[in-house]
């Protein structure tokens, strides 16, 4: 079977920017997706479409199809009294490079590096981390199916009752068990 629309892919593959390793994924866990469900880069996508089972690939996605320019409207200044819980702010939290986990006002999820520590202010910046980079994906297909009709409602892969990008033994029918990120609650 070749990857086309709706299909489980599991690959493997080695993400490179400017020379250096950035993530590795063996066939002990491979990244499982569904084809066409928008969840990864739309031309990684069009990059292993219509590979099958032991196809290797090798391609280079520049920034502007990857994660796009970094842009100076995403560094902002946030008041520092909002990552106070129980009026203390946690001196690890704020750490230079540190990720946090934030929301904006309309309830949206996003992760912001902290770049610098003020009196009053903590500079943010909200530009994905590779924002600016060429991804280079050298890789092999190691498994391609049909989804299932519960992967296509849920949107993601199952694999012993839950999405195994969770790892999690919970019960996708009902969220029961399910952490957060499986996407199942």
């Amino acid at each position: 079977m070749n990857i086309s629309k709706d299909a489980v892919v599991s690959l493997t593959y080695q993400l490179t920017v400017d020379g250096n390793v950035i993530e590795t994924v063996t066939a002990e866990r491979p990244m499982e997706f569904i084809f066409g469900a928008g969840y990864l880069l739309p031309k990684f996508e069009a990059n292993v479409s219509g590979l099958k089972i032991g196809d290797k690939f090798n391609f280079q996605l520049p920034c502007d199809d990857a994660y796009g320019p970094k842009v100076d409207e995403a560094i902002v200044e946030l008041p520092k009294n909002i990552f106070e819980v129980e009026g203390q702010i946690d001196p690890e939290l704020l750490t230079l490079g540190n990720q946090v986990p934030m929301m904006d006002g309309e309830g949206h999820r996003m992760m912001g590096t902290v770049l610098e520590v003020k009196e009053e202010v903590v500079v943010m910046d909200f530009n994905h981390m590779l924002a600016g980079a060429d991804l280079h994906f050298a890789g092999e297909v190691v498994g391609v199916r049909e989804a299932t009709e519960e992967e296509l409602t849920h949107g993601h892969v199952h694999a012993d009752g839950c999405g195994s990008e969770c790892s999690c033994e919970g019960d996708c029918s009902t969220g029961e068990g399910c952490g957060s990120g499986c996407g199942c609650e």
